[in-house]
């Protein structure tokens, strides 16, 4: 045990009244005990390299890197929590191992090391422990950031506390950033600038956007039987949606239109049903026969942007900083965000600079929404954009693949 043990310990303990009301799994695991997560079918003689993502959104970050690492290596993929696990075994179970990061206690991270065992540390986008990385240190194991991004908001408040953060960035054996913005912050954070690389998104590269526009797929057409939505009519989807934008989805949609909502966090479910009452839910199994649904569901999300004529970004007109656009754009979707984009800033002007995506206020969004719906090539204009916009920006994910496969042979 040591001093920043004894500091999480009662920082744990300060914070109990607010982690212990969500029930969570695997503690165990998050205790390091990660040996019966493990099989045995890794061959012995190849480089292992471990990536950590810490939710969906990362994880879903590792798809196309994966593919290129696996035939070179031993891939170990670890998660922070319960719905990035559930999500990175639901991708990666065939290919490669999946366990839960453990929490930064050094005896914690001590026993994960001691079975993982990796060659090299991809962490992506940006998750910095002390206590990991001084582990990773004392075993030679080289750290680094795939895929990294390092917001505003996240840059004033690791700047906040540098004199502690300062070391752990200093650490990394390199920096795989997506753009120059973030270099910047990075480097000012500590990172040797000889060791801060601009790599571009991996997350361009998770679609195949070569080709016609896709229709709906099988499941998707499943999933509007299942709710009752109408295909005849069109759809605005609300994706990702935070509080108080369901309300303001359900008074932009226009007339005649119908309007789904999936939220981006499970315990606002039942808030999100009451204000789109009355609704058909996901959950219940039983379709509707109004024009308001709420997919309060996990991991279906991408087959309800299949169906939309048009998609709202959520989490982008209140205080939440915004959600990914991509994936309802490499869908065929045309979409709209918010103006509260911060944390997805790169991506978003990049899209904007294309022509493949529209930033509006509160207050234009019914009339946007109307209008787009009543002009199909518009619709179909920015949608095309859109992924022409995607096809442009990728091959991140071949140079980080190149990144840790050297790293891991050098560890």
């Amino acid at each position: 045990m040591n001093g920043l043990d004894l500091v999480y310990i009662l920082g744990g303990a300060l914070a109990a009244p607010l982690w212990a009301r969500k029930r969570r799994e695997g503690w165990d695991e998050r205790f390091g005990k990660i040996t019966p997560m493990l099989s045995d079918r890794a061959p012995a003689g190849r480089p292992r390299i471990l990536l950590h993502a810490v939710s969906v959104g990362e994880v879903n970050a590792l798809r196309p890197l994966i593919p290129l690492l696996t035939p070179g290596a031993d891939v170990i993929v670890c998660t922070t929590t319960d719905t990035g696990l559930a999500r990175a075994r639901a991708l990666f179970a065939d290919t490669c191992e999946v366990v839960r990061y453990p929490l930064d206690f050094s005896w914690a991270v001590r026993r994960f090391l001691d079975v993982v065992r990796p060659d090299c540390v991809g962490l992506v986008e940006l998750e910095l422990w002390p206590n990991f990385l001084r582990g990773c240190r004392k075993r030679g194991v080289p750290v680094c950031v795939i895929n990294g991004r390092l917001s505003e908001r996240s840059f004033k408040g690791y700047r906040r506390f540098r004199w502690a953060a300062a070391g752990m960035f200093r650490s990394l054996e390199l920096a795989g950033v997506q753009d120059e913005a973030y270099a910047k912050r990075f480097i000012a954070m500590g990172v040797p600038e000889d060791r801060c690389r601009v790599t571009g998104s991996m997350k361009w590269d998770s679609w195949d956007v070569d080709g016609p526009m896709p229709g709906p797929s099988p499941e998707a057409i499943a999933l509007r039987e299942a709710l009752g939505i109408d295909p005849t009519r069109p759809l605005i989807v609300g994706g990702s949606t935070g509080p108080r934008e369901e309300a303001l989805l359900r008074d932009a949609c226009p007339s005649g239109a119908q309007l789904a909502c999936a939220p981006r966090k499970p315990d606002r479910f039942e808030e999100a049903a009451g204000v789109l009452a009355p609704c058909a839910r996901r959950s219940t199994g039983r379709a509707g026969d109004g024009d308001r649904f709420l997919l309060d569901t996990i991991g279906e999300l991408g087959l309800l942007y299949q169906l939309a004529d048009v998609v709202v970004v959520g989490r982008s007109f209140g205080d939440l900083h915004g959600s990914d656009p991509i994936e309802p754009i490499a869908l065929g979707a045309p979409t709209l965000i918010g103006p509260r984009f911060g944390d997805f800033a790169s991506i978003v002007n990049a899209f904007t600079e294309g022509g493949g995506i529209e930033v509006v206020g509160a207050a234009d969004l019914g009339a946007r929404l109307r209008a787009l719906l009543d002009d199909p090539g518009a619709r179909t204009s920015l949608a095309a954009r859109g992924r022409a916009c995607i096809a442009g920006r990728q091959g991140a994910a071949r140079v980080h693949a190149g990144l840790l496969l050297d790293l891991a042979r050098r560890g």
